[in-house]
């Protein structure tokens, strides 16, 4: 069953009242475009065109990396002048699945199942249909038994015909050379002085070709955006699909509707995600992991049995029995080994930390790599930046860094080696060895009570007389 798909995204998409194409903006964490492409290659197509316009050059660079071809309608006047540029892209192809790049709520096993239905019946032009509460603004079926006689435009149709609660979803299976013929004979007699798509219907029919009707059951997946409205339904009927499958592969969300999944997220079973968790971009997590709190994991690998509370992971790597939080902040290039501890008000970037390391509470670890065993003590500042370039900063396994010290890079700490509290670390410390860098204390009996003497103060309290 061999077909090419090709996706209209040249709309202007002007509702959206934005400086970005329609087509790029992101449901669930993907542009609208990249689901329509997802669900058509699922499907089974075995190319896909994108017909662009306004934008093509952004919309083309958003895709560079998908296995798609582009063809460019420089001027908008309509859906079937769009197709109509694709005419040479698709020479040599059978059946064509026509559909738009603002559906990102179709689903694979719907075109799948509609190329089969089309391929079956020997249809010259199959249409997805859906039957909704409120046809208001789309196109609707005029059909006599399972055949379409004719697509009426909102803007076109009789009063009687807008009473229709069938709808045109805008995705169509072609045989190709049939609808190219028929897409000569369709004028821009309308007010609005396009080329339609839709005439294409009863134009095969008046030359007694077989169009039929293929109605999905659930309408939310011809649901198209137009505005950030139907930005914000598409998303949440996205979200809701992805939580529900997430859910039924054995991962536990205690409130579904305060999280945010994107589409590219994997999470193993047994996880337990807790209400406010934002999980985005190419993020995975492991089996038995449990997610607390308002917490942002963004692009991240996370291993198994995770504890991690209140945080914002980006591009990181944690490995497996870590414990995380609260309030920790672990930047692009992190990489945390097993077993290891980062505690509260830490920020971690582009360091690693050793297996079974701990960063308890309240330190800076930037552009590390600290080995295994190793104790960070509260307020430790790793000192990577000297205004003009960025240096590491290695800390051998078993080392012991004292609280409130500066480690100032480029310097090694060496094996079981110990770092006195308060120290300023400028120099490398070998294996083994007690590093001191701080003032030596002294105090200075009877001090202040000559102070106060001297400035005219009593003596007795403290205070000024």
């Amino acid at each position: 069953m061999d077909f090419a798909a090709v996706i209209l995204a040249a709309g202007e998409g002007t509702r959206m009242k934005s400086n970005t194409p329609k087509v790029l903006h992101k449901v669930c964490g993907i542009p609208m475009l990249g689901h329509v492409i997802l669900a058509a290659r699922s499907a089974g197509a075995k190319r896909i065109i994108v017909v662009v316009g306004k934008g093509a050059e952004e919309v083309k660079r958003a895709f560079q990396r998908e296995n798609v071809e582009f063809v460019l309608q420089a001027e908008q006047k309509g859906t079937g002048h769009a197709l109509k540029q694709a005419e040479d892209a698709v020479k040599g192809e059978d059946t064509l699945l026509v559909l738009y790049g603002d559906m990102p709520l179709v689903t694979n096993e719907s075109l799948r199942a509609m190329v089969e239905y089309h391929w079956k019946s020997g249809a010259a032009a199959t249409v997805m249909t859906a039957r909704v509460k409120d046809p208001t603004g789309y196109g609707r079926i005029i059909r006599e038994g399972n055949r379409v006689l004719a697509i009426k435009e909102e803007k076109d149709a009789s009063l009687e015909e807008k009473a229709i609660n069938e709808i045109n979803s805008g995705i169509y299976c072609f045989q190709r050379e049939k609808v190219f013929e028929a897409l000569e004979q369709v004028n821009n007699n309308n007010r609005q002085g396009e080329y339609y798509l839709t005439d294409v219907v009863e134009i095969l029919n008046n030359k007694k070709e077989n169009v039929f009707a293929y109605e999905v059951q659930d309408p939310c997946e011809v649901q198209g955006v137009n505005d950030r409205s139907q930005l914000a339904l598409a998303q949440a009927i996205m979200q809701k699909r992805i939580i529900n499958r997430l859910m039924a592969q054995g991962v536990t969300f205690l409130n579904p509707e305060t999280c945010l999944v994107d589409a590219g997220v994997e999470i193993g079973r047994d996880t337990v995600i807790y209400p406010g968790v934002y999980l985005e971009g190419n993020t995975k997590i492991g089996e038995g992991c449990t997610i607390i709190g308002v917490s942002r994991i963004v692009d991240s690998k996370i291993g198994n049995n995770v504890e991690i509370t209140m945080c914002h992971i980006r591009e990181s790597v944690i490995e497996d029995n870590v414990k995380i939080g609260p309030f920790s902040n672990l930047r692009p290039g992190s990489y945390i080994m097993a077993g290891a501890k980062i505690g509260d008000f830490v920020e971690i970037k582009n360091s690693k930390v050793g297996m079974g390391s701990k960063v308890p509470h309240l330190s800076y670890v930037g552009d590390a790599d600290i080995g295994s065993g190793v104790n960070i003590g509260a307020g430790v500042i790793f000192v990577n930046y000297d205004g003009f370039k960025k240096h590491r900063t290695v800390v051998e396994d078993g080392a012991f860094i004292g609280c409130n010290s500066n480690l100032i890079a480029p310097v090694r700490i060496g094996q079981d080696s110990f770092i006195a509290a308060g120290s300023t670390v400028t120099k490398d410390v070998e294996e083994g060895a007690l590093a001191i860098a701080r003032a030596r204390q002294e105090n200075k009996p009877g001090w202040v009570k000559k102070r106060r003497e001297r400035e005219g103060g009593d003596s007795t309290n403290g205070k000024q007389a």
